[in-house]
């Protein structure tokens, strides 16, 4: 259920090693979104339900958080965001299209 983050920090560039730090706690909260999300799924008490949606959302903002330092850090991440980004607009406008 949970990832396995595979790393050994003496192989990790010194340059590199806060955007590895970052793309890790990433992996982690979303993890933890997964984690939350399923458990609401799966109870059947509201208030608990309630309970683990609104943490789940934290996780997600932390996503947003982690993610948005790594971008400041990682030029190339930040250009491919958003070539990925452009790539989906494309493809709903084709899927729009048909």
């Amino acid at each position: 259920m949970l990832s396995k983050i595979p790393f050994d920090l003496e192989r990790i560039e010194k340059e590199d090693l806060e955007k590895q730090i970052l793309r890790i706690a990433i992996i982690a909260e979303l993890d933890a979104i997964n984690l939350y999300e399923q458990l609401a799924s799966l109870t059947e008490d509201e208030n608990l339900k309630v309970i683990f949606l609104d943490i789940a959302k934290e996780e997600k903002t932390h996503v947003g958080e982690f993610l948005t330092m790594l971008l400041k850090k990682d030029e190339e991440q930040e250009e491919e965001l958003a070539a990925g980004e452009e790539e989906i607009e494309e493809l709903l406008e084709e899927q729009e299209e048909e």
